[in-house]
This record gives structure tokens, C-alpha cells and sequence, in this order.
């Protein structure tokens, strides 16, 4: 037998956002990495974790020998409902209580009999806490967008939106006066994008916004990650895809 038979496999932690879509572009993602010999582990919030018991059944994420569901708290209070959560809670939620559990589950992985060391964690793009972790354990992470190149490069402009005082918007008005058609001509690779284009978070009036300064903080820290993903193609995005392997 080859002496690399018998090498571990290489161990990634999977952990989107949970939502719904984030979550099927990274079980997506996961599917395609067990396929190519990786040994899996999908990370679940409780909450989601539940519903998707309630619906599929209670065996449904048994999983198999080399890909295995876990689950960590969101830290918002328990509930019973069967519904998309409020994002803003979430996210708030996400910032500050995500890290200490997840970090006390990639500990558990290391130690436990018979199944290799985390090698990786990927990462939804927003749950950033996830670097962190990585940093103190020693590991890479990479950063999954689960949008298109052209949807994360206007996430990536909020900082800049922010200081040049193009949101958050004035008043109310500013949704119907005309203003949202402000020409952006700073985003390479993005010609005769206007503001009403990008993200609909930029059209908050709250300086204090939750879901825009998590997306903001998401962004800047991206640059810490070992790699970034894209959910996108070639052929679709080429001119953009060359700006963001520059950055």
C-alpha cells in the first residue's frame, strides 16, 4: 500500500451564515470538496439546525463517517418559530457571541478519537469572527462570498460610500428625489453603476445601522483571510474577477 494512504485527510470546517441561501451555496461548496477526498464538517446554528430536523426528518443530518452537522448557538434568545430570523438581531448577535462557541467546537474537533485535525475553516464571507479563530489556532481560512463578483465588489465600497458622506441618506426623500441615481465612477471594473445599484443597505438613514456596518466590517476585514471565494464564473465576470485578484 501507498505509504499516502494512510495520510489524514485534510479536515475543512464549513460555516455559512444562517440563511437560507448561504447555506445551500456552501453545502454546495462542502459536496464538492468531499467529493474530492476532504473530510467535511458543516457548522449549523442550533435554530437552523432544528428547523431543518422539523423538516427533513430526524435522521436527515446523520451525515456519513467523513462528513458530519454541528452546531453552535446564535445567542439570541430560544425560540420555537419556524421563520427567518431578524436579520439585524442576527447579525448583532453573530458580532458578539459566535466566537466562543465555535472556537470551543474547533477545539473538540481537534481532540476527538479518529477523526483528523482541522486543516481549514471556509467561512461565509460575513461571519468574520471566524478569522479569529483561524488566527489563534494556527490554521487558514478562507472567506466564501456566496454572491456574484459584482455583488461583493458593492459590499466593498461601503467604507468609501460612508466617508465621501454618500450614505446614510439624508431623509426620506432621498429614496424618491432622484438621488439614488448619483453616478459611481470610482469602482473598477463597474462602469455607469449608480447608487440605487449597489446594496440596498447604503439606503439606510441610520448612521448606527446594523446590517450595513456588519456588511462594512465584513469587507474590511477580508483581507486577513488566507483566500476569498466567489460565487461566480469566469465567462460571466472576467474583467471583474482580474480587478479583485489585483486587490
Amino acid at each position: 500500500m501507498d505509504m499516502g494512504d494512510d495520510k489524514p485527510k485534510p479536515h475543512v470546517v464549513c460555516i455559512p451564515y444562517p440563511a437560507q441561501s448561504h447555506m445551500k451555496a456552501m453545502l454546495k461548496l462542502a459536496k464538492l470538496l468531499h467529493q474530492k477526498g476532504f473530510h467535511i464538517t458543516f457548522v449549523n446554528t442550533e435554530y437552523n439546525h432544528r428547523r431543518l430536523l422539523e423538516a427533513r426528518g430526524p435522521d436527515s443530518l446523520q451525515g456519513l463517517p467523513d462528513f458530519q452537522f454541528q452546531t453552535i448557538p446564535d445567542g439570541l434568545p430560544p425560540s420555537d418559530a419556524n421563520a427567518t430570523q431578524h436579520i439585524p438581531s442576527l447579525c448583532e448577535s453573530i458580532r458578539k457571541n459566535c466566537i466562543s462557541p465555535f472556537l470551543s467546537l474547533l477545539h473538540q474537533l481537534n481532540n476527538r478519537p479518529g477523526m483528523p485535525p482541522v486543516t481549514c475553516i471556509i467561512s461565509d464571507g460575513f461571519m468574520t469572527f471566524t478569522i479569529t479563530a483561524a488566527q489563534q489556532l494556527g490554521i487558514p481560512v478562507m472567506l466564501f462570498f456566496t454572491l456574484a463578483a459584482c455583488g461583493f465588489m458593492g459590499f466593498y465600497q461601503f467604507h468609501i460610500l460612508l466617508e465621501k458622506g454618500l450614505t446614510p441618506l439624508k431623509d426620506e426623500s432621498y429614496l424618491t428625489n432622484g438621488y439614488l441615481d448619483t453616478v459611481i465612477d470610482w469602482i473598477p471594473g463597474m462602469k455607469d453603476i449608480r447608487l440605487k445599484d449597489l446594496p440596498s443597505f447604503i439606503r439606510t438613514r441610520d448612521p448606527n445601522d446594523i446590517p450595513f456596518n456588519f456588511c462594512m466590517e465584513a469587507c474590511q476585514r477580508c483581507s486577513k483571510a488566507s483566500a476569498i471565494i466567489i460565487h461566480t464564473f469566469d465567462a460571466l465576470e472576467p474583467h471583474l474577477l482580474d480587478v479583485l485578484s489585483t486587490m
